[in-house]
């Protein structure tokens, strides 16, 4: 006879959940199946059932997507559960109720809570429970025992295979799909679009952000398939007009109920007006046929915060935080720096992952900055070599707009020298600023290092 496997210990701090989730299979190592989150969730009373979904995927703009789906709703009074991934500076970060990250105590609380029903699906599943498959789960319970009326759910990676599809979304919001994560879900946003459709869900509704047509094809015929109901940017839904205004923009928007001018989001970009449009139209279809109302609209977008996207973290010089990871992201964040700012000279500091498309990346900041000072996140192994990553700067930038900082804080240090000196690389004395980007785990090291706003 095989012997039970003994409970695990419950963790008594923060740092123990941690470790113990850190121990699981890293979100970078994928077996696609469900049948581990099926498992995991059934054990816990499938939780994820006991209250609406709101489910986002796409390529870039889940999360600042995502909290602004979540401040609508609690502007009209709901009570929230919000999960994004990855987190910028501490894991908690991703389970937030009521628009609140959990707190250390909450946290430790939400994994012993399913911490005894671990070990079960590691015995009984070919492979154990992953990292990210548990954190959903925690998330998943944690909303159901606050309990939440709706919990606004970003995809880990894809769609289909990802765990946080064992929930189905009354609404499914498709943001843009382009190449990312290639060796996981395909080298062509044709292919990629095919797993991501996997969130679109029988009798669910569809709010689709403007895609390539080939794209749009496959996910109206997913929509089709399952009877989903379809809302598009362009035809039903987006921004009308947005123009830059000090601390953000101006936008007016056209929702599937009614129309919303003049109103003030603090966030920069295109990108974030067209988030913002598609936040507007995944509540409105939730909601119900009533307009969400203007009070609502604008107080719920004044209050928005997308922390380490076009983040202004310090002044004198100038230091903005991005979290763009992929050539897509990084166009839309070098679009949203020229419209919205005028840095004369901008600094560059990038550190990226080794599995990203980095080239396309720093290709895609080029025109934009004067410098570039390559660097890499000490947080994690998945970081590209400084070295490495200026050897390919070198080739786009020439060899005399590119230097190495391995640690981050002296790559910020230098980079700041080079913005305050200005005059020295074309810029007026005083209009220099740093942009420090390239990931994620980046963007958290930094944020943490400069005391970033909540």
């Amino acid at each position: 006879m095989s012997e039970t496997p003994a409970a695990p210990r419950l963790a008594e701090t923060f740092a123990e959940v941690e470790d113990a989730l850190l121990s699981r299979w890293p979100e970078t190592r994928l077996e696609p199946s469900l049948d581990r989150i099926r498992a995991f969730t059934e054990l816990l009373g499938d939780p994820q059932r006991t209250y609406a979904v709101i489910h986002l995927t796409g390529t870039n703009g889940k999360t600042s997507t995502s909290r602004m789906v979540d401040g609508l709703l609690r502007t009209l009074e709901l009570r929230t559960g919000r999960f994004t991934s990855p987190h910028v500076e501490r894991m908690n970060e991703r389970i937030c109720v009521d628009g609140e990250p959990l707190s250390d105590e909450e946290f430790v609380r939400a994994f012993n809570d399913v911490a005894p029903y671990t070990h079960l699906v590691d015995a009984s599943e070919a492979h154990p429970l992953s990292f990210f498959e548990t954190v959903v789960g925690m998330a998943y319970a944690a909303f159901a025992d606050a309990p939440v009326d709706v919990a606004v759910v970003e995809v880990g990676m894809g769609g289909t295979w990802d765990a946080t599809n064992v929930a189905d979304g009354v609404v499914a919001v498709v943001l843009p799909i382009a190449v990312d994560h290639a060796k996981y879900l395909g080298d062509t946003p044709v292919v990629i679009a095919e797993e991501k459709a996997g969130i679109i869900k029988p009798g669910a509704t569809v709010v689709v952000a403007d895609q390539e047509p080939d794209v749009a094809a496959v996910l109206l015929a997913r929509a089709t398939e399952v009877g989903a109901t379809v809302a598009r940017e362009g035809l039903d839904f987006g921004v009308v007009t947005r123009v830059p205004a000090v601390g953000g923009q101006l936008v007016s928007l056209q929702g599937l109920r009614a129309r919303y001018d003049d109103v003030f989001l603090p966030l920069y970009g295109a990108h974030q007006a067209q988030n913002a449009a598609l936040a507007l139209a995944a509540v409105e279809a939730f909601v119900g046929e009533e307009p969400l109302g203007d009070e609502v609209v604008r107080a719920a977008f004044a209050a928005a915060t997308s922390p380490g996207r076009l983040e202004v973290v310090r002044r004198s010089p100038t230091i903005v935080l991005d979290a763009a990871h992929n050539p897509h992201g990084a166009e839309a964040t070098a679009a949203a720096l020229e419209d919205s700012f005028t840095f004369s000279p901008l600094i560059g500091v990038i550190g990226v992952m080794a599995d990203k498309d980095h080239e396309g990346v720093l290709a895609a900041f080029e025109p934009h900055l004067a410098h570039l000072v390559c660097t890499q996140a000490s947080s994690t192994d998945r970081a590209l070599p400084a070295e490495q990553l200026a050897a390919q700067a070198v080739e786009i930038y020439g060899p005399d707009r590119v230097t190495v900082a391995p640690r981050l804080a002296d790559a910020i240090d230098q980079a700041a020298a080079l913005a305050e000196a200005g005059e020295a690389l074309g810029g007026g004395l005083g209009s220099g600023a740093v942009l420090v980007t390239g990931s994620v785990v980046t963007v958290g090291e930094a944020r943490t290092m400069l005391g970033g706003r909540s």
